[in-house]
Order: C-alpha cells, then sequence, then structure tokens
C-alpha cells in the first residue's frame, strides 16, 4: 500500500523540479518564450533575433526600445528581442555565453575586438547579405577597424575620439591670453600652460598614470609616426627619435609644473576644468556630455580645439578612436535577418542615427558615417553647434583605430614614461628598457607574424 503513495509523491516532485527547471530557461517581458540563438520561430511564427547590448543610459535604453520596436512593426517576418546587460556584467555574460554556445544572434561589440572576433570565428562577416553601398558611406579609417581579408565583420555606430582640448575661455581671459585662440603646438601648450597656473588653478590636467598613459597615447604615437611594435609584431620599434621627442615633451610638461603631480581625478572625468582646478584638459569626446548635463551655465566659458601637436600641423592624428558596432554571432542561424536588421538600424534612414547623436550623445559621440554627418551639417542643431564640427571635421577623420597588439605592450611604452618622469631616467635608457620588454613578450609568446592585419 505504501508504493502507490510514494510513487505519487515521485512524480509530484519530479514535477516541481520540471517547472522550477522550465520557469528558469528565461522568459520575455509578458512572459513569452524568450529565444536563444539556435531558436527560430516564436509563437507567431516569427523568426526570433535575440539582441544583447550593454547599459549606457537611461537615453540610450529608450532609444534602442523605440528602434527597435519600429523595425518590429516594419514587417511580419522577424521579431528582434532586446536584452540590455548591466555595464559590470557585460564581458562576463558574453564570455560565458560564447563558452556556452548561447550568445545572441546580434551582439554590439568594441573596436578594438573585432579582428579577433573575425579570426577566430565568434562573429560573421556581414557582406553577404547587406548592400555594398553602406560600406562605401563610412569613413576609409574608421571602414578598416572592421575589415579583415576585404570582408567586414561589423558596422559601426559611433567613434569617441580620445583626445580633445578643452579650455576655461575666462581663465584665458584672466591670464592675457586670447580665449578663441588655443595652443596648436607642444611649445604654446606649456607656453600657455605656465601663463594659466595661478595659485590652486594649475595650467593643464591630462592622463596621470601608466595605466592612463597605455591607451591615451596611442593618439600622440600617432602623432609622431610610431608605435611601439612593428607592424608584423616581430621586433620591438619604441627606440627612435620621434618616441624620444614624445616622451621629452611629456616629461617636459610634467617638471614644469603645468600639470598637478597628483592627478586631480581620473582621465574620463571632465570635473578638474569644469570646477576651475585647471585652465585646459585633454579629454575625450565624451566630456561634453559631461559639460552639457552636468554643468549647463558653463558652457559659455568653454572652449574645445584639436589637441597640440608637435609641429603644429593639426591634419595628423591626434586621437584614438574608441566606439561601437553591431555584430552577428558566429553561431546564429540567422545571419541574413540578422544583417538585414543592421542595415535598417544603422546603415538605413539617416535620421535614425541623427536622432542617436542629438538626443541621446548631445554631439559627445561621432558618427562613422558621410552621409549621418551630411546631414547633421544641414540640421539646425548640428550645423550650429562649434563643438560638433570642430571634432567631426577636424578630429575624427584623422584619428587612429586602438591598436589590437597586447595591452603589455603599451604599458612597455606607458612605464618608460613614468620612469622619465617620476624617477629622472635618460630618456634612452628608458626606452631602451621598454625595448627589451617588448622583444621578450615576442619572443615568449611566440608573438611574431601574428598581426592578422598583416
Amino acid at each position: 500500500m505504501k508504493k502507490p503513495k510514494f510513487l505519487a509523491f515521485m512524480l509530484t516532485v519530479l514535477f516541481i523540479i520540471s517547472s522550477v527547471l522550465t520557469g528558469c530557461s528565461g522568459t520575455g517581458p509578458a512572459g513569452t518564450e524568450e529565444a536563444e540563438s539556435g531558436d527560430s520561430k516564436d509563437s507567431s511564427g516569427k523568426t526570433v533575433l535575440n539582441f544583447w547590448t550593454p547599459q549606457w543610459g537611461e537615453a540610450d535604453a529608450e532609444w534602442w526600445e523605440k528602434n527597435i520596436e519600429a523595425y518590429n512593426k516594419s514587417q511580419d517576418k522577424v521579431e528582434v528581442k532586446l536584452e540590455i546587460v548591466p555595464g559590470d556584467a557585460w564581458d562576463q555574460k558574453t564570455v560565458a555565453a560564447q563558452a556556452a554556445g548561447t550568445s545572441p544572434d546580434i551582439a554590439t561589440m568594441n573596436y578594438n575586438k573585432i579582428i579577433f572576433s573575425a579570426e577566430q570565428g565568434k562573429i560573421l562577416p556581414l557582406d553577404e547579405y547587406t548592400d555594398p553601398a553602406i560600406w562605401d558611406d563610412l569613413y576609409e579609417n574608421i571602414a578598416d577597424f572592421v575589415t579583415l581579408d576585404g570582408k567586414h565583420y561589423a558596422y559601426p555606430m559611433l567613434a569617441e575620439p580620445s583626445a580633445v582640448l578643452f579650455y576655461r575661455k575666462d581663465l584665458f581671459e584672466e591670464a592675457g591670453l586670447d580665449p578663441e585662440k588655443a595652443p596648436v603646438t607642444w611649445d604654446e601648450l606649456i607656453e600657455y600652460g605656465k601663463k594659466l597656473k595661478k595659485g590652486n588653478v594649475f595650467g593643464l590636467a591630462a592622463a596621470g598614470n601608466a595605466a592612463e598613459y597605455g591607451w591615451t597615447h596611442w593618439g600622440f604615437q600617432a602623432m609622431v609616426g610610431q608605435q611601439p611594435i612593428s607592424e608584423d609584431w616581430s621586433e620591438a620599434t619604441i627606440v627612435n627619435e620621434p618616441m624620444k621627442e614624445l616622451i621629452t615633451f611629456w616629461n617636459d610638461m610634467y617638471q614644469s609644473g603645468i600639470v598637478p603631480k597628483q592627478p586631480l581625478g581620473g582621465y574620463t572625468d571632465i570635473k578638474p576644468l569644469a570646477e576651475g582646478q585647471v585652465a585646459m584638459q585633454i579629454n575625450g569626446s565624451w566630456a561634453i556630455g559631461q559639460l552639457r548635463n552636468d554643468y549647463p551655465d558653463l558652457l559659455d566659458n568653454i572652449g574645445v580645439a584639436v589637441v597640440p601637436t608637435n609641429d603644429g600641423n593639426q591634419d595628423k592624428p591626434t586621437a584614438s578612436l574608441g566606439g561601437w558596432t553591431l555584430t552577428i554571432d558566429g553561431n546564429s542561424k540567422h545571419p541574413k535577418e540578422a544583417a538585414e536588421f543592421i542595415q535598417w538600424l544603422l546603415a538605413g534612414d539617416e535620421q535614425i542615427m541623427v536622432d542617436f547623436f542629438k538626443d541621446v550623445t548631445k554631439f559627445s559621440k561621432f558618427t562613422a558615417r558621410k552621409s549621418v554627418d551630411e546631414v547633421l551639417a544641414q540640421d539646425a542643431e548640428g550645423a550650429n553647434d562649434p563643438w560638433r564640427k570642430l571634432i567631426a571635421e577636424e578630429v575624427v577623420p584623422y584619428a587612429v583605430a586602438e591598436p589590437i597588439y597586447a595591452w603589455e605592450v603599451s604599458m612597455a611604452y606607458a612605464t618608460a614614461l613614468e620612469r622619465v618622469m617620476l624617477e629622472g631616467q635618460d630618456v634612452e635608457k628608458a626606452l631602451q628598457t621598454a625595448e627589451k620588454e617588448i622583444n621578450d613578450y615576442i619572443k615568449n609568446n611566440n608573438y611574431a607574424g601574428t598581426n592578422p592585419k598583416k
């Protein structure tokens, strides 16, 4: 008599466990089933495309939701399902999904991950499914960021220059400087900094430690026509006159006292300039958004200029470009549908992206598309925004990609700079040490000849 009761009990337990596991498999907003990249159809017969993007802010989320809803309503064959992932969980979630084979069909990816992801088959080329004209619409330097062996593995959404010169016009006037004329050479930057340094106000804020030098100096290295490693990654190329000139300039600026010995904040924070602790600050274009959102009453007192160069020629790289793209997962069962959505959103109607740059980023980020820039130039707000115009025309077209070589290479340069600035080491000796560090890395990691772009 006990066996039927026991059997009924076990069946009940199994049913509960089954229900719990089913509930954990994931549901969408209204309890609708959320398909992984391998699933094909939802209950209405539409092909489901899962799309992940990191959380940037409320305005970004609203833009994504509005446009994905519009796409879903524009046709009856595909349903794009959006998941906005908290920024601090993004890397962990995407790496875990890749390992488990559960990545979404579409995901955002930054530029410096594109080439290796393409080489490893983690993402698919879009060319087979897209109009060739959309690639011609990209600025040539940015198109190269997403290209491997003649194929395009992502479509760029935005670009962010790592370095722009921001300055306080009121402090310029107090120092007897023309508030409409920023320094254009390295020598002028130091000269201006000395005139602007007064009391507790420093002349300039910029990167202030090795980790920041490692990435903020990519643009400066391109400015002098060098990088720390050869194109084929077979040897260090850091001991040369242009690199010596760059290290010497940075050390001269530091020793002159125009920059604080202890940084007043992280490189990405414009607060030191906004609160009058410094008169000039080198920061990324994202600072425009910070200024417009947090310091609206200060905007008339802010000047924006191209970062000064070694020789005053500003038709050369002064920044590296970071930014985001949309990619198709290498295991997606629906690459055609995914590519069509990406083309519709990022490469179709220019007004979609115009709204993004105007309303969401406040012109703190920049388009990779020539046609979008043309529309922005005719737009009342875009045409009358001098900061957007200057950066779009004088910084972005000359900017370089963030390098894809190992971070250890960048840190060898950065620690060489620190040895000169903080320890007083001879420039030549500091660079020779960096040269050995890079060559040791190449040897120990069989790194020579592994650049997928060469």
